[in-house]
């Protein structure tokens, strides 16, 4: 099924347009899930609030890429509830991800820092428009999708050594270009 046939079938509120989401993007949202949380029961509870972000979202949303609106919600729910249980248990992998991140982004405090969060996202998205397909498809995959380097390797079937130093490259790019637009010091 299309996906505009699926943003269909939620517009109409029928029940079905969770069933061919399910069965479309089911994968990815799990995928997307399981990267960061590492728990069968959370990844599960994390893909049925996902469909519920949808169906409560579409309408007045019509997302295209749908694949990337599904997986998006899925990625911030499972951050979100990845954060709750953090102090309760540790998921080194996605640690690491956000351990990769931390040097070139800083963590709001504050009021401001939702205005400045705001502007660190606008500035990521047009840095991301600076960089090739191949760098910017292991950058999405390694922080957006909490992928892992050897499942980016596999993806593309290039070696995972040369992939990490391509995202350390990519980092260092990141963290000069965010100090040039001042949103670091």
């Amino acid at each position: 099924m299309e996906d505009s046939e699926i943003i269909a079938l939620f517009y109409e509120r029928s029940e079905q347009a969770i069933v061919e989401l399910n069965r479309k993007y089911g994968t990815a949202v799990k995928k997307t899930a399981a990267n960061i949380l590492n728990d069968r029961l959370d990844v599960e509870e994390c893909a049925n609030d996902t469909y519920l972000g949808v169906w409560n979202t579409i309408p007045p949303q019509n997302p295209k890429p749908l694949v990337s609106y599904v997986c998006r919600i899925a990625r911030n729910l499972a951050a979100k509830k990845y954060h709750a249980r953090r102090a309760a248990k540790r998921n080194s992998a996605f640690d690491a991800v956000l351990d990769e991140l931390e040097e070139c982004i800083p963590a709001p405090v504050n009021l401001e820092a939702e205005y400045e969060a705001k502007e660190l996202s606008a500035a990521i998205s047009r840095f991301l428009g600076t960089l090739s397909y191949e760098d910017r498809f292991f950058f999405v995959r390694r922080y957006f999708y909490a992928d892992s380097v050897s499942d980016i390797a596999a993806m593309t079937q290039g070696k995972s050594h040369r992939i990490s130093v391509r995202l350390f490259r990519t980092r260092e790019k990141l963290h000069q270009y965010l100090t040039e637009e001042g949103l670091l010091t």
